[in-house]
């Protein structure tokens, strides 16, 4: 029986080889702990060698065709909040790796807001980790990072019908939606949690798609537009002092985040370092994200094209609010589910097994130098990593 009364669910596709030994094993440990769904999308023969190596111990479905959409990781996310047995729901994508602690905080936060944000890091570090590392950085001194795993109530989601599964950005789809729906979002910048970094081919795809997120959030892309530009003039008229005052600025802000919530023994001082990289990066990407909107209909996903990176907030309030009291989605997502099992939202962290002696507040920011588990303890330095 899991330990923690909480489900894990995993959209998964592979469309030739079948995912790694590795991520079977990491399925099959994390059943001891919770309950684990992976929502399966593969070709038959694909989602059969799934089935084998994932044992007795871990839910494995097919997506449910009645709550298709074109983004498939939404696609699989609403068929396993249909299908979870707890109303603590963790969303991750096949790459991410929790640990205990980690997870168990994660359950915990839950009983006092609707989705947790958690922060990743990468572990091993090749070169364009270090740079995408730049971007986490940065974010985290401007609201925060957005992972590649999300904390939910799956009671909120239901009573709003799910979310939008025809936009690119999906994350912020699914965090627009819950604020909108009234609910509470927490950013722990101290709950660290492991990603394995893709390939290099992998990393060097998603560019231009990473960056069309950013139509969602205008303010955001005109800023990541003007770099480029800032930097040719100057750099035309060979006028050096402007450049390096700007990547000294954009140096010093990717450290700020650095330093924020114990995050040196997680983050390698070089992708401080690298921070006007990958700037300039983004910002010829955001260019090539523009002329895709303009002009080939949108970025390119799962060989068609999404045109909406996100909906605005503002958008999701006015259709929520123009529901009838009450009314849910006539389909799957609808159903009773499991609210009472976890019970209703508190205003102290409530523990994913034991409460803990003095329950405390939890804080957007964390607490400095301090490990995602319990109050207090220090995190383990990583190896490798540059004080």
């Amino acid at each position: 029986m899991p330990q923690l009364k909480a489900s894990y669910v995993l959209p998964l596709r592979r469309d030739a080889a079948p995912a790694s030994a590795e991520l079977a094993g990491y399925l099959r440990g994390l059943a001891g702990l919770v309950e684990v769904l992976v929502v399966d999308g593969s070709p038959e023969p694909v989602w059969r060698a799934h089935h084998q190596a994932f044992g007795d111990r871990v839910a494995h479905l097919r997506p449910d065709p009645r709550l298709a959409c074109r983004n498939g990781k939404v696609h699989g996310v609403l068929t396993g909040l249909a299908a979870a047995g707890h109303e603590a729901v963790v969303l991750a994508d096949d790459d991410v790796r929790y640990d205990r602690e980690a997870l168990a905080r994660l359950v915990g936060l839950l009983g006092v807001a609707d989705l947790v944000r958690p922060q990743n890091y990468f572990a091993p570090l090749p070169w364009h980790a270090r740079l995408d590392t730049a971007r986490t950085l940065l974010n985290r001194v401007a609201g925060g990072d957005f992972p590649g795993t999300l904390g939910v109530r799956r009671s909120l989601l239901l009573d709003a019908g799910g979310y939008d599964g025809d936009v690119l950005f999906e994350n912020l789809e699914l965090l627009r939606t819950v604020r909108a729906a009234g609910g509470s979002v927490l950013t722990p910048l101290d709950l660290y949690v492991r990603r394995l970094p893709p390939d290099t081919a992998h990393f060097l795809d998603q560019r231009v798609r990473q960056a069309y997120d950013e139509l969602a959030r205008p303010a955001r892309l005109a800023a990541a537009l003007a770099v480029l530009p800032a930097a040719a003039v100057p750099a035309a008229r060979r006028r050096w002092w402007p450049l390096l005052a700007g990547a000294g600025l954009a140096v010093a802000a990717a450290e700020a985040g650095r330093r924020r919530a114990g995050g040196r023994a997680w983050f390698p001082a070089s992708s401080s370092l690298l921070a006007p990289v990958w700037l300039l990066e983004r910002s010829a990407s955001s260019w090539l994200a523009v002329h895709a909107r303009l002009f080939r209909g949108g970025a390119a996903y799962a060989g068609g094209r999404l045109a909406r990176a996100a909906t605005p907030e503002r958008v999701l309030r006015a259709r929520l609010a123009a529901r009838p009291a009450g009314q849910v989605r006539a389909d799957p997502l609808s159903r009773a589910g499991p609210t009472a099992a976890f019970g209703p939202r508190t205003r102290s962290p409530a523990s994913a097994t034991t409460p803990p002696p003095a329950p405390r507040e939890p804080s957007t920011a964390g607490t400095r130098g301090r490990r995602p588990g319990g109050p207090g303890s220090r995190p383990a330095r990583r190896p490798g990593r540059a004080g």
